[in-house]
């Protein structure tokens, strides 16, 4: 049981971030070889997904857009979704997040807090309260295991911003980078953090393609389930 991965990213004009992505993509591509799969973006980067996505169309009848995004915002609930009611036979997978792994991910970025009381999740930030939930529960997941307090805190969308998340937040701080790849808002993130320890952004993390690739696989089971 196999079908077309279109793989969906945000997109950036920064080439490091593009990187990331492309790499990813990759990686999975080498854990599934036999697998038909493309990479289009829904912002600044092409091929953009609608175009790819009518291509792809016309030499299959089945595929899953999987998207590379950490939660489910605007772009998996108005772009993707417009795409799946266009195509017959096309379907989508959740975001990437929240997850365990992404949590684990983080908690290694962050390493040794010997010497932190309270980290900040910074995400890129929604206009839609679903994606704001989705990081909310994502901090619950890495405060499970780092056994601090985690709170969230926007770089752009609804939600309490990073500035006024550090000025109020009380003992040694850390920031954990809730974003997928440098680009305009790790910028931002760095330019507001102050003093604080800022980790790296997940980056083409092995686990990250993985995880791709289950998200894949279920929404395919649950397509096949439905027919």
């Amino acid at each position: 049981m196999t079908a077309d991965l279109i793989a969906v990213a945000h997109g950036t004009a920064d080439p490091r971030g593009i990187r990331v992505v492309h790499d990813i993509v990759r990686q999975m591509a080498q854990l599934r070889p036999e697998l038909p799969m493309s990479l289009g973006f829904v912002d600044v980067d092409v091929p953009a997904m609608p175009g790819l996505v009518d291509r792809v169309m016309t030499d299959t009848t089945d595929a899953v857009l999987v998207p590379l995004l950490l939660s489910s915002g605007y772009h998996v609930h108005v772009d993707i979704a417009r795409q799946v009611a266009r195509h017959p036979g096309l379907t989508a997978a959740p975001a990437l997040g929240p997850h365990p792994l992404i949590a684990d991910i983080l908690e290694d970025r962050l390493g040794d807090l010997s010497r932190t009381d309270h980290v900040i999740l910074a995400a890129a930030g929604s206009t839609d309260p679903r994606a704001q939930t989705d990081c909310e529960r994502t901090a619950t997941l890495l405060q499970a295991r780092i056994h601090r307090p985690v709170t969230v805190a926007y770089l752009s969308g609804r939600g309490r911003r990073l500035p006024a998340a550090l000025a109020t937040t009380p003992g040694r701080l850390a920031i954990a980078t809730y974003l997928l790849a440098p680009g305009a808002f790790a910028d931002r993130l760095h330019k507001q953090a102050g003093p604080h320890r800022v980790t790296a952004p997940l980056g083409a993390d092995p686990r990250l393609a993985r995880l791709a690739l289950t998200r894949y696989e279920a929404a395919l089971r649950r397509t096949h389930a439905t027919v």
